[in-house]
C-alpha cells in the first residue's frame, strides 16, 4: 500500500484526542470519520481536526468503503465485540488497551484476526514508550538481564472520570485495563511466559462496584520476578511507575523519562522518531498495512496477557 491510509476513529474522548494528535506527526494517514457517543461534541472535535464524517454508530463509518483502517478508543467492555466488528467488515483495526475484559473474548478476537487476515494491533502502549524501548534494546544486546520488576500503578479516581477530568459513561478497571500494561510488558521485557501469578485486592468501591486498591506478583518461566501495585485511592503523585532490577544495573521509567539506580537521567530522546508513545504505536500500526507484517504488540503477541488476566480474576472472584 503506497497511497494515503484513511482512517476511522472510535471514542473522541481523552484518549481519542491523543491519537489525533499523534497522528498528525505521521505521513500519509488520514482520519476521515470520528465516531462518538454525543454527536455536537463529536462534531466539534471533528471540526477542530478537519474530520468530515462523523457518527454516533460504529456501523456507519465500517460501511464507509474509502475507509482501511480504525482506531478503537472505546470503553474497554465493548473492544472486543467492536474489534470483530472491524475485522468482520474487512478493516484493519488498532484496539486500545485491554482487548477484552475475559479471556474467551480475548480468544475470539484472534480467531477472528486470522479468519479475516487483516491487522489487528492492541495498544499496549509500554513496548512502544522510549524509556521502555531504551531497555528492551538492552536487553536484546545481551547486556542486562532483569530479576525483578516492581511497578507502582496509582491514581486518584474515586469518582468516574476520565483523563481530563470528565465523567465518564462506564468505569474503569486496574485488573483488566491498567494491569493489563505490567503483565504483558514484564513477559515482553523478560522474553519468557508468565508462570505463576497471584493477586489480592482491597474492598469493593460500593459505588463503582470496583476494587480501588490491588496487589499483584508474577513470576517469569525465566525465573524473573514482578511486584505491582495498583490503587484508585492514591491522592498523589499519579501515574506508573516501573523499576527494572537486573544483573547489570537498575533503571527506574516514570513515564517517557528514565533513570538509573543513582537517579541519574538517561537520554533516551534518540531511541526512536518521537517522545510520544501513542504517536509511536500508531506508526507501528500504519507501517504494518502498509509492510503486509504483523506489528508489535498484535493480538496473537499480547494474547497471553489476557490468560494470565483471567487467571487472576478467578483467584480474586
Amino acid at each position: 500500500m503506497t497511497q494515503t491510509i484513511k482512517v476511522a476513529l472510535a471514542g473522541a474522548g481523552a484518549f481519542g484526542i491523543k491519537h489525533l494528535d499523534g497522528i498528525k506527526n505521521i505521513p500519509d494517514v488520514e482520519v476521515v470519520s470520528l465516531v462518538g457517543r454525543r454527536y455536537d461534541q463529536t462534531k466539534e472535535v471533528a471540526d477542530k481536526y478537519g474530520i468530515g464524517h462523523v457518527a454516533t454508530d460504529l456501523s456507519e463509518s465500517l460501511a464507509l468503503p474509502e475507509v482501511d483502517a480504525v482506531i478503537l478508543c472505546t470503553p474497554t467492555q465493548m473492544h472486543a465485540e467492536q474489534t470483530i466488528a472491524c475485522l468482520k467488515a474487512g478493516k484493519h483495526v488498532q484496539v486500545e488497551i485491554p482487548l477484552s475484559d475475559s479471556w474467551a473474548d480475548a480468544e475470539a478476537v484472534v480467531a477472528a484476526q486470522k479468519a479475516s487476515g487483516k491487522i489487528a494491533m492492541v495498544g499496549h502502549t509500554r513496548r512502544f514508550n522510549p524509556s521502555h524501548q531504551w531497555v528492551h534494546k538492552k536487553i536484546e544486546a545481551g547486556e542486562f538481564n532483569i530479576q525483578q520488576m516492581d511497578v507502582q500503578t496509582y491514581f486518584f479516581r474515586r469518582t468516574n472520570m476520565n483523563a481530563l477530568g470528565q465523567p465518564r459513561s462506564w468505569t474503569d478497571h486496574l485488573l483488566w485495563h491498567h494491569a493489563a500494561h505490567t503483565v504483558d510488558l514484564f513477559a515482553y521485557q523478560t522474553g519468557s511466559p508468565i508462570v505463576k501469578a497471584n493477586a489480592i485486592q482491597g474492598p469493593i468501591n460500593p459505588e463503582l462496584g470496583i476494587a480501588m486498591d490491588m496487589s499483584i506478583q508474577l513470576q517469569a518461566a525465566n525465573g524473573a520476578i514482578c511486584t505491582l501495585s495498583l490503587s484508585f485511592n492514591n491522592d498523589g503523585p499519579l501515574g506508573t511507575f516501573f523499576r527494572y532490577i537486573g544483573d547489570t544495573g537498575t533503571y527506574l521509567a516514570r513515564y517517557d523519562d528514565l533513570y538509573n539506580g543513582k537517579d541519574e537521567k538517561i537520554d533516551v530522546s534518540n531511541v526512536d522518531v518521537s517522545m510520544n508513545g501513542i504517536e509511536l504505536q500508531d506508526r507501528e500500526f500504519f507501517a504494518a498495512i502498509r509492510e503486509g507484517r504483523e506489528p508489535n504488540s498484535s493480538v496473537a503477541k499480547v494474547l497471553d496477557c489476557y490468560r494470565v488476566l483471567g487467571e487472576l480474576e478467578k483467584q480474586l472472584a
